[in-house]
């Protein structure tokens, strides 16, 4: 999982920037992107790291217990970036995801003193920043700092979902987090939308 990494550190890339992105497809609430990287010399082993892998592969009891491993190690270094659901609906979710991620990348410069020399993105993304980038298809499952961003975005914005819950408890966000499950598209029709809700996105963008 660190073959990317390594071949970036070898080519003396030293802040390598894994990048990943969560709530892109919810129907409330913001966006979010985790941004990760590590330092070679601290990496000799993955053994202890086996839950670190795309969140999508985990369940929640796992996603919180990776989330926590990262938080928690020094060796992790990593910042989450959110940008709202308005601001969603006045600029589109593919521009928002990318506004989330340069803002993880910046925070977590600024926050550890340094300039990323490279990014790795997920999927087929290129945001609009001077580093030196690459996006790969399921880096979320190959490239180990990826895979960290993508639990560090996941649960961070799970966990917020969970507390608007209490805000608004007639869509139970704690339950599907935003996603347009059928008990969600239900509580829409009956109680309506709410300011979580992006209300360019189906079912709302006929009235949008």
């Amino acid at each position: 999982m660190l073959q990317e990494e390594n071949k970036l550190w070898k080519k003396g890339f030293s802040y390598v920037i894994g990048i990943d992105e969560a709530g892109r497809g919810p129907l409330a609430g913001p966006v979010s992107a985790g941004a990760v990287f590590i330092m070679p010399k601290d990496f000799k082993s993955l053994k202890k790291y086996q839950l670190i892998k795309d969140s999508k592969l985990l369940s929640e009891k796992q996603r919180e217990e990776a989330y926590n491993q990262i938080i928690s190690d020094k060796r992790f270094h990593w910042s989450v970036a959110l940008v709202s659901e308005k601001k969603i609906d006045q600029i589109n979710i593919l521009n928002a995801t990318k506004e989330a991620m340069i803002k993880a990348v910046k925070k977590l410069e600024k926050k550890e003193k340094i300039k990323a020399d490279f990014l790795i993105l997920d999927g087929k993304m290129k945001i609009n920043i001077s580093r030196n980038q690459e996006s790969i298809i399921s880096a979320d499952r190959k490239v180990f700092s990826v895979s960290a961003a993508s639990i560090v975005a996941k649960v961070t914005r799970d966990k917020l979902m969970i507390k608007y819950d209490k805000l608004y408890p007639q869509y139970n966000f704690k339950k599907h987090k935003g996603y347009g499950t059928k008990e969600h598209l239900k509580n829409i029709e009956k109680y309506g939308p709410c300011k979580l809700h992006r209300k360019t996105f189906k079912p709302f963008d006929k009235d949008a």
